[in-house]
């Protein structure tokens, strides 16, 4: 990226206003950078613990497969997720409350004695199952704006900082040229006109 200058007093200190501005910048966003990178690591282990929980425990009831067949599969079903927005490192990020089920009236009679347990069974699957969702989604919106950061981490750090120093430099190296062009061409004409007047007074 060419930065766009010009050889004088007011670009100079424009361009020195813009060099702190990104080097002060610049800590704050390699923070950032590093809180993001660590928000991703925890955010995706969580991801995959709540999974591998989710995995174990379908393990843990497969002995219940067979029972499953009498099970009415409409008799709970999720009729809402609470949701909050968590700021992490200054992103927004989603972040699960609670789940509200719908659970319908059976009749403990009538319906085999386990049904209970099978309602609380599949709570607890469903849980496991969102929340690791969650998570994910988690840590691709953490990774996505970790990634931005780290473009513009980059940007400064190895375009725009050197890029704005190397044109002040560029400035003052132009303007101590034409300061010492102009001394040298004032020198000039004063010896000039000290030899003239020389040969006046001759």
């Amino acid at each position: 990226m060419a930065i766009k200058f010009q050889y004088n007093k007011t670009s100079l200190t424009n361009l020195g206003k813009q060099l702190k501005v990104r080097q002060n910048a610049l800590p704050t966003l390699k923070n950032k950078e590093s809180a993001l990178r660590s928000s991703v690591q925890t955010a995706k282990a969580e991801s995959e613990r709540l999974a591998d929980e989710l995995e174990a425990s379908l393990q843990r009831y497969d002995y219940l497969a067979s029972l499953w067949n009498e099970f009415d599969p409409g008799l709970i079903r999720i009729a809402d997720l609470e949701l909050r927005t968590v700021k992490v490192a200054g992103v927004k990020t989603p972040h699960l409350d609670k789940i509200l089920f719908d659970i319908q009236p059976f009749n403990a009679f009538v319906k085999p004695a386990w049904y209970a347990d099978g309602v609380a069974i599949l709570q607890e699957l469903s849980r496991l199952g969102i929340e690791s969702e969650i998570y994910e989604m988690k840590r691709k919106i953490l990774e996505y704006n970790r990634k931005k950061t780290t473009q513009k981490v980059n940007l400064y750090e190895k375009v725009q900082i050197p890029g704005y120093k190397e044109a002040i430099r560029k400035i003052k190296r132009y303007m101590e040229d034409e300061e010492n062009l102009s001394k040298a061409s004032s020198k000039i004409v004063k010896t000039r006109h000290a030899a003239e007047e020389e040969e006046e007074s001759l």
